[in-house]
């Protein structure tokens, strides 16, 4: 495990290698579904939708006190439970910390095995556009920037 990877990412990778298998996984996924706060409907604009994915899944990105705050909604179950750990994993650090920060801790959840091709695509999609928000934070640009 590298050594350099935030706490909050250690600890939902730990969770989910203690799930052996795919069944307890998935239940995992929903749990943290079911923990999603709604994100409001006008933010649901093609603007803040992840391509890329089957499932609708919007993702907005705001900075607070230099940190990142994600808010996300998905119209699938499992999608939802992917954005939710991925905003429980990576809300709270800095847009540096998250722009910089290597996809395999997703391999280390053990989920990509675990859901179908087009899921495992999906979570990555939704993780690169988490970063490029995070990027756009970076940039300094304005919420209102942040829609384009």
């Amino acid at each position: 495990m590298p050594a350099d990877r935030p706490e909050s990412i250690e600890k939902i990778v730990a969770r989910f290698q203690k799930a052996a298998d795919p069944k307890r996984r998935y239940e995992q996924l929903l749990w943290f579904a079911k923990k999603l706060d709604p994100l409001p409907e006008e933010c649901k604009t093609p603007e803040n939708k992840v391509p890329g994915c089957v499932s609708q899944v919007f993702v907005i990105a705001d900075l607070v006190d230099g940190k990142v705050v994600y808010q996300a909604d998905s119209d699938a179950q499992i999608t939802k439970g992917l954005v939710a750990l991925l905003i429980k994993a990576l809300s709270g650090l800095t847009p540096g910390e998250i722009v910089d920060l290597s996809p395999d801790f997703i391999k280390d959840t053990q989920l990509d095995v675990s859901l179908t091709p087009s899921r495992a695509n999906g979570f990555y999609n939704i993780f690169k556009t988490m970063q490029q928000k995070a990027q756009a934070l970076l940039d300094g640009a304005a919420p209102a920037a942040l829609l384009n």
